[in-house]
């Protein structure tokens, strides 16, 4: 094979990802260098995230650099691999998809794939009707809870779980509230923070846990949990105890919400919007990864404590 043929070979090889294209490209002589139709529409999705591009944070931009200039790579990796590659942290990968018009980096990634005409692959599982076997049910339950998790870890501050461990440590008490589905993850906290050595109450009733949180003050500590971070009972607890003066710490799976703006600090879980039937169950599986973690972490700065807990819980009652 002398030079030229050489060249022109790799000149194909480099235009032609794929075998199929460049066996086209070979046997139909009009189709030149042209782009496939869902290479064009990548394109033009590309030039209208450039368009959107101009005024971003430093940090940001790096993000959206690794975009255009791999839209593949973003669109089939997590925030944390994304945010490795670019040189950043996974929620400046979040907030860079927020700059450019998207709720998060979960919809940036579905939007790459709808460009490509792929959407499929990176779709919400879908909503399980009655004739649904139980296969299908375990394996969307599954996928809801893996989503949860990856989404968890690209959302999730380090900074903020580090503020939220100081705070429970040197809280004379905490109050944790949850309504609805959140309420299990609440009275979870509750238990696993009383096993690390803190003085944790849950109170179910609404007007009990009014009163409770109205009766807070400095030093004190509320932990609030809400997938939406819009339930009205939820923000009205969150308020009373925010205003007799204790420290608010949000468990949530969005910024921007009414509870993570009034929070003090914000565990944001992400995640992407999901069937009724598995909504609370995807949600609720990362923020007791959160709930997890916090009691870890407290239990590896004070083990004394953990340890006067540990024997202030032998010999009760067998209740299993």
């Amino acid at each position: 094979m002398n030079a030229d043929s050489l060249q022109q070979n790799l000149i194909t090889w480099w235009l032609c990802p794929s075998q199929r294209t460049c066996n086209i490209l070979h046997m139909n002589k009009e189709i030149g260098n042209r782009i496939s139709e869902g290479e064009q529409r990548l394109q033009q999705w590309l030039g209208s995230i450039h368009a959107r591009s101009g005024d971003l944070a430093a940090s940001e931009a790096k993000v959206v650099d690794l975009l255009l200039v791999d839209p593949l790579f973003v669109g089939t990796s997590t925030a944390a691999q994304v945010a490795t590659r670019a040189g950043v942290s996974p929620p400046t990968v979040i907030r860079a998809a927020r700059a450019i018009g998207f709720t998060g980096f979960t919809e940036l990634k579905i939007e790459i794939a709808r460009a490509r005409g792929t959407a499929q692959f990176f779709a919400p599982p879908e909503v399980l009707t009655a004739d649904a076997t139980l296969a299908s049910v375990l394996e969307t339950s599954i996928r809801a809870g893996v989503d949860a998790l990856t989404a968890l870890s690209g959302a999730i501050e380090i900074s903020a779980l580090d503020e939220a461990v100081d705070l429970i440590q040197s809280a004379r008490q905490v109050f944790a509230f949850g309504a609805g589905p959140s309420a299990t993850v609440a009275a979870d906290a509750v238990f696993r923070l009383r096993t690390a050595g803190v003085i944790t109450v849950s109170i179910q009733d609404y007007l009990s846990a009014m009163i409770a949180a109205r009766l807070l003050g400095p030093g004190d500590v509320i932990i609030v949990v809400s997938s939406t971070g819009r339930t009205s009972s939820t923000l009205s607890i969150a308020d009373a105890a925010s205003s007799a003066g204790a420290s608010l710490i949000a468990i949530t799976n969005q910024y921007d919400t009414p509870l993570a703006t009034l929070a003090n600090v914000s565990l944001v879980v992400g995640g992407m919007p999901l069937p009724a039937q598995m909504a609370a169950a995807g949600s609720r599986l990362a923020q007791l990864v959160v709930i997890d973690t916090l009691v870890a972490a407290l239990t590896l700065r004070d083990k004394e404590q953990s340890r006067r807990a540990e024997r202030a819980g032998i010999d009760l009652p067998d209740m299993s």
